[in-house]
Parts: C-alpha cells; structure tokens; sequence
C-alpha cells in the first residue's frame, strides 16, 4: 500500500530514480552568480545555453547520480545535515527522547552492514513463508494483503483518498498496479530499448530467484512467470497521458459492485486481511483493469502468482538485505537511469529514516535550519503572487465574467502550507529496536500503512502534509486544494535571504507560481474550492481553455528530449503550464512590487542588468541541469515534467516580456511565431 497516492499532487519535480549523491558543493556554488553565465551566446537564440552556459562547462554527474541540477545539488546539502542529526542521535545515551531514540535507532541499525550481510534472505525468512505456504488462489490473496503492508504493492493498488465528490471525506480507491518497470510502455512496446529493458527484469529477477536458492531452471521459470504476468498486467492497465485527466479515474461503485468486477481477486477476503474500517462506497480508478486482469488470475498457475508476489516483496527489501541483493537491486536500476556508481551507504540510510520517519527527523531539521523569519518572508512572497494571479485572471481577455468570479473564489481559498506542519506525526507506537533493520524497515512500513487504512470513512485531515519538512520540492493537491513549501526547499538557488528580490521572484516566486498555476492548469481546473470534482467553468470559457492547452501540448511535443525521443506534450501539459504561468505571474509580482518602492532602488541595475533580465536569470539558474541520457529516456516516459532546457526555453519563447527585456526580435529562436499562453 502507498501513502503517497493518497492525494493527487502535482509537485515540482518529480523524484529521479535513484538518485544518488557525491561530495556536498560549496553554499557559493548552489546559489545565484552570474559566473554561470555565457556570454558568448545571444539570449535570444538560446536563452537556457546563455543562463547556463558556463555551468554546464564546468559541470560534471558524479558517479553515484543520475543528474545533476538545482534540486539535487540543495537535496545534497541536506544530507549532510540530516547525517549530523542521526549520528548525533544514533550516538546519544539511554536518556534521549523519544524522537532521538527513534531516529537515532532506525539510522543505526540501517548503517550496520555486516549485519545486514550475515542475515541475508533470513532478515525476510518470515515473510517469504507466508506466500510460500499458501495452498489456493482464494487465501493468495491475504498474502498478497501482507505484502501490501509492509512493502509494495504486487497485483493492484489500495490506498485511501479523499472522495472526488465530496472532498471533506476519505474513501477507499483501488487501482491498477503491479508493474516493477516504470510504466506500462515498457512491457507493450516493442522497440529496441523497451525490449532490452525487459531483458534487464528478467536478469533480475533469475538473480535475486538464484540468491534466494533456487536452481537455474527455477531462475528462469520464476522470470518467466514475473515478466510474464507483468506483461499481462501492463496491456490492461491504462496509459499515464490519459490518466491525467480525472474524469477518466471517477468511477465509484458500492463495495460489492467492486468486488464483483473481478471474482478471482477475492477482495472481500483481501479488505478483511488487511484491517479496513466497514465501508459501503469505494472508487476503482480503473475498472476495466479488474475485469480484465481477474481472466489472467485464471489462467496463471498458483505456483507462478506466488513466485510473482515473492519477488516483488524481495524487491522491494532488496536494498536492505546482503550485499549481493543491494548489488542487483542497483545493476538493475543502473540500465534505467544509468547511475555509475551505488551512493554511499550513509546517504541510503539518512533517504530510509525519511521515509520511515521523516516528521520526526523533520523535527530536528527544522530546529536546525528554518526560523519562523523565514516562514514569514515566504508567506509575504505567497501572498504577492496570489495578487499577481488575481490580477492576471481578472485580465484574461478569452475568459467571461461568470468563470474569473469562480476562479478567484478558488483562489481565495486556496491554503499555503510552508515550511513544516504545525502538528508532527505521532510515532510513539512504531516499534524501532537497535540492531534490526530488516524488522524496523517492515515495522515502519506497516505502521503508515494502517495509518492511512485507518483514514478510510473519516473526515479529511486537511492539516496533514504528504511531503516531509527536508524535502527538496513543493505541491498542489487538487483534493485539498492547497501549496505546500516544505522548508527543504527554502533554501539557494530557490530561496536565497542574501539575494535581491529581482532573483528570488525568478527562483522562488516562479516555484510559488508554478504551484498556484496547478490550482488551474488541465488537472486542477477541474476540481472546485473544496476539492471535489467539479466543473465550474462555462461550456465556452472551457472551450477557450482547450484550445490554449493544445496549443501548449503541441508546442512541447516538438522538442526532443534525447536522441530521437520527443517530448509527450499531453503527459507534460500540467506542468508546462503551470511553468509558463508561474514565470508570468511571479514577474507581474516583482513588477508590482519594485511599482510600490518610493526609494527606487528596486528598479536598478546590478551587475549590469536589470531587475526584469535579472528575473529570467534567477529562473534560469534553478534549471541548468546534466542528465545521463538513460534517465532522460526513462522520464520521456513517466515523467510528467520537461527537462531543464525546456522548462527554461519553452516558457522565455512564449513571453513577450522576456523578449522586451533581452531586446529579442522577431524571427529569433526564443520569439515564438505561436506563441502560447494559457494563464
């Protein structure tokens, strides 16, 4: 079970696969300077070359990354702070508190290696004898409901969300899943890398069958079966571009109309296995998935659907078992996004007590780094873009009156979350013992999963957060109807309290913008002030909003992400739009606010440029990145972001106010002949 499908969020960066980390950079390096520029390159032909130029000359991935940009470089940094505080606290007496004891236990048992190495597949002994001493497909299932407890999620998804009708509720949701390549292209396509990739799984799982003591013809068997019955799974599931919109994802049924979608997943016996509240109405995002994967249950043996469940639980322990699991698990996720190098164990261990405990570590983290002075200049700043939108919403020629009245009550009741929850998580009944990886990792995982079980036919905790306060990133929740800044990301290049305003409206405020612009863009429109499913716009103005929204799709589509792979403009619609309405409307805030200072020196030059050309830099500087090329082929297919160059060029080439301000003319690469523009 994932907590993280709980809401839909549209966050500013999705998370590369296993991104790892090197030496932390000096705090001059990750900042704003205008040694990143290059000079030698007109900023009308390519702006994103000019902004990053030298950057990108000086620049190198380290080893143990997958890319290296702004994000990475902040996430970094906060991994050496986050190090000091678990070691402090792995270190600590018997009087510690209760958050240092827990934090300080899970990271210790996790830095134990050799202990981790003299348990091998024992650590998940326990577990494995669960699935394998199942003796029908009907009682598979409560194996496949363990799982779901305490690692991934073999078969299908359950998790709990707020009901897309009526927001201040919690339902439960099932949903297509089971699938451990990133998305179901590559199961259904037949070119060149999607196949190599297929081989890549089936080398996987005949290593991890082999580790786990098989002989090589079970190996083989046991690929087979996993690479077989994922296949299945991948040609019934739906296509992530589409599942963008949610109209296509709103199918609520009673209980046992969902159970009766597909007899042969025996859901009463699963929702009874793993501890649901009594409920009557649930949503099945993907209806035709049941229906059509319950004929594969038929059809597939009992003995290959166990060995199925079995390695998705191997593999999603693999990185906490012996040493030759951690090795495949990452020679794996090396074809996928080509990391050279496995990070060091201390930075897996400080990303594992996140996640199993990230409000805790949280805590401390933020005691270190983020002062309420700092909570209260970003809420000045959430506050200015929020006008700036309300005024850009209130001029949109293509929108009637009846809609802009809807859309700033929307906006109006948008809520900012920054910085850190002013409520921690309650993690006093997790069970953290020193010396027991294995055992923490699967108690923790359990914990959040009935945390969020228990959720189910409760009212909507509109306070709780989905990110943890160190994470390098930021959201919009469509169902909560909020932006949410942890205090990870307020920090240089995005934030920076030594920096002119003219710089941070281009890192920061466009982040905030970015975030706002989601509340609109072809997702969150859909969805009313208090979350729920709802049109409020006018047949017409909606029309309009197609018609600019395929102008964006369209546009991205044409540029090519690496080799011969172009973009998907549909399934990078949301976020491009929120990009290019984000810069917009954080530019008309700077500009209204240099408009409101009587001294005048908010509209002067430094280093030779102007507050608007030091506007687009600041912007710039947050997207110079390096990506090897096999993440950037991974995310053409999963990710919902563009890469760094276009989320830089793509926006200067639809803004009339950067070409004013770079003095661009027509016909020049960065002066679109279409330009579009849908906020």
């Amino acid at each position: 079970m994932r907590p993280t499908a709980l809401v839909v969020i549209f966050a500013f960066l999705l998370s590369t696969l296993s991104i790892g980390q090197s030496p932390a950079p000096s705090q001059a390096s990750a900042g704003f300077s205008i040694d990143n520029i290059d000079k030698s390159v007109d900023p009308c032909t390519d702006f994103y070359q000019y902004a990053c130029g030298n950057w990108l000359k000086k620049t190198e991935i380290p080893a143990d990354e997958t890319e290296w940009v702004s994000f990475v470089e902040l996430y970094e940094r906060n991994l050496v702070t986050l190090r000091s505080i678990l070691e402090k606290a792995a270190a600590a007496g018997p009087n510690r508190s209760v958050i240092d004891q827990k934090i300080g236990d899970y990271y210790g048992a996790c830095m134990d290696e050799k202990a981790a190495d003299a348990k091998g597949i024992a650590a998940l002994k326990p577990e494995l004898d669960r699935i394998a001493a199942v003796q029908d497909k009907k009682s598979l299932i409560e194996a496949i409901a363990r799982v779901h407890l305490v690692g991934p999620n073999p078969l299908f998804n359950f998790y709990p969300s707020s009901d897309l009708h009526n927001a201040d509720m919690v339902i439960a949701y099932i949903d297509q899943g089971g699938l451990t390549l990133p998305d179901r292209n590559y199961y259904v396509k037949d070119d060149a890398k999607m196949v190599e990739m297929r081989k890549h799984l089936a080398e996987y799982v005949t290593t991890v069958s082999t580790l786990s003591g098989q002989s090589a013809q079970q190996a083989a068997d046991a690929a087979q079966a996993v690479v077989r019955i994922e296949t299945a799974l991948a040609n019934d599931s739906m296509d992530r571009a589409v599942r963008r919109d949610p109209k296509v994802r709103d199918h609520k049924m009673t209980r046992d109309q969902a159970i009766a979608l597909g007899p042969n997943f025996n859901l009463a016996r699963y929702f009874s296995a793993i501890g649901t509240p009594n409920f009557s109405d649930m949503n099945v995002s993907n209806p035709e998935f049941f229906t059509k994967v319950n004929a594969v249950l038929e059809s597939e043996s009992l003995d290959a659907l166990k060995t199925y469940v079995a390695f998705h639980l191997i593999n999603g322990s693999a990185s906490w078992l012996s040493t030759p699991y951690v090795n495949a698990h990452f020679k794996f996720q090396q074809a996928l996004s080509g990391q050279e190098e496995i990070q060091a164990r201390w930075k897996r261990c400080v990303d594992a007590t996140d996640n199993a405990l990230g409000e805790a570590l949280g805590q401390r983290y933020v005691e270190e780094t983020f002062g309420p002075g700092g909570k209260a200049r970003m809420l000045k700043m959430v506050d200015a873009l929020e006008k700036a939108l309300d005024s850009d919403i209130k001029a949109l020629p293509w929108m009637t009156e009846e809609t802009k009245k809807q859309a700033k009550v929307k906006l109006t009741a948008i809520r900012n979350k920054i910085g850190y929850p002013d409520t921690y998580r309650d993690y006093s009944k997790l069970e953290v013992l020193p010396g027991d990886l294995m055992g923490n990792f699967l108690r923790a995982n359990e914990f959040e999963s009935r945390r969020q079980i228990a959720k189910i036919g409760k009212p909507l905790d509109r306070n709780e957060w989905q990110m943890t306060p160190p994470t390098v990133n930021a959201y919009y929740s469509g169902s909560y109807n909020e932006i949410v800044f942890p205090a990870g990301i307020l920090q240089p290049p995005f934030f920076d309290k030594a920096m002119d305003d003219d710089v941070n409206f281009g890192a920061i405020g466009a982040v905030i913008g970015h975030e706002l612009t989601h509340g609109f863009d072809d997702q969150g429109r859909k969805f009313d002030p208090q979350g729920n499913l709802r049109d409020w716009w006018t047949a017409e103005d909606g029309k309009e909003f197609e018609k600019r929204a395929s102008c964006v799709a369209d546009e991205y589509s044409s540029f090519t992400a690496v080799d011969d792979l172009k973009l998907n403009g549909k399934l990078t619609l949301g976020e491009n739009t929120a990009d290019n309405g984000g810069a917009r409307v954080a530019l008309m805030a700077l500009a209204n606010m240099i408009a409101q200072d009587k001294s005048g020196k908010a509209g002067a030059k430094i280093n030779g440029y102007t507050p608007e050309q030091r506007f687009f830099l600041g912007y710039g500087r947050v997207w110079c990145e390096k990506r090897r090329p096999e993440l950037s082929r991974t995310l053409v297919n999963v990710d919902p972001h563009s890469p760094g160059r276009y989320r830089v060029n793509g926006v200067m080439q639809n803004m009339p106010e950067f070409q004013k301000a770079w003095g661009c003319k027509a016909g020049q690469p960065m002066v679109s002949q279409n330009q579009c523009r849908v906020w």
